[in-house]
C-alpha cells in the first residue's frame, strides 16, 4: 500500500463500506473483496490508536515526572 492513510480517511471508508454491505449494496462478487479491504483498514486505525495511547501515555507520565520534582518550574 503506497498511501498513508490517516485515521480519519481510514475509519470513513471503513464506514462506508461497513454501509454497503448492510444495505445490501455489494454484489457476491465484490464482497470478498471488500471485507479483506475493511480487514486492512481495521489494522491501520487500531494501529493509529495504539500509536495515539502510547504517545498519550509518554506524556502523562513525563508530566508526572515534572510534577514529582518540586522546585523546578516547567517552561
Amino acid at each position: 500500500m503506497s498511501k498513508q492513510y490517516t485515521y480519519t480517511d481510514a475509519f470513513e471508508e471503513l464506514q462506508t463500506i461497513v454501509s454497503e454491505i448492510e444495505h445490501g449494496e455489494i454484489s457476491i462478487d465484490e464482497l470478498s473483496e471488500k471485507v479483506k479491504r475493511a480487514t486492512l483498514l481495521i489494522g491501520i486505525c487500531k494501529a493509529k490508536l495504539s500509536a495515539t495511547e502510547g504517545e498519550v501515555n509518554n506524556i502523562l507520565a513525563n508530566l508526572e515526572k515534572e510534577a514529582d520534582q518540586p522546585g523546578e518550574e516547567a517552561d
